[in-house]
């Protein structure tokens, strides 16, 4: 199955179907790597779209210019944000405040919650404004 690891990133198809971008631990998450993951998601989905599991615990730092890359549409369907930490949570919360996600995106601290979310039908991924769930769902630390 198809897989692309960069020093900053691994991307992988997870069970069902779900694609996964897991961070690596402590990197500075700036426009440059956040398009070139970006791209990588679309050159593996080839025109198709899937469910996005992306781990961001322990990014290092997620700047304003990779804020911007993140609210492009893409290949990911729905996009769960899994983090570890109050700080994680508080990245995911600032970014789904001040800017509309291309697609519903929610966060969650539990891997279990973030797939079974992923991969329930559409509809239950829609419980939104504008079919953004938004950083309501997953679980707290």
């Amino acid at each position: 199955m198809a897989q692309t690891d960069s020093d900053d990133y691994v991307i992988r198809f997870e069970a069902d179907s779900v694609m996964s971008l897991a961070w690596k631990p402590g990197v500075r998450i700036g426009a440059d790597n956040a398009r070139a993951a970006v791209d990588a998601v679309n050159e593996i989905a080839a025109g198709r779209r899937y469910p996005l599991l992306v781990t961001m615990a322990d990014a290092g730092h997620l700047s304003r210019g990779a804020r911007d890359v993140f609210v492009e549409p893409c290949a990911a369907s729905k996009i769960a944000l899994l983090g570890r930490n109050p700080v994680d949570r508080m990245l995911a919360d600032y970014q789904l405040a001040v800017q509309e996600p291309p697609c519903p995106t929610r966060f969650f601290t539990s891997e279990d919650e973030a797939m079974v979310w992923l991969t329930a039908p559409s509809e239950a991924a829609t419980d939104g404004p504008k079919g953004r769930a938004g950083s309501l769902g997953g679980t707290t630390p």
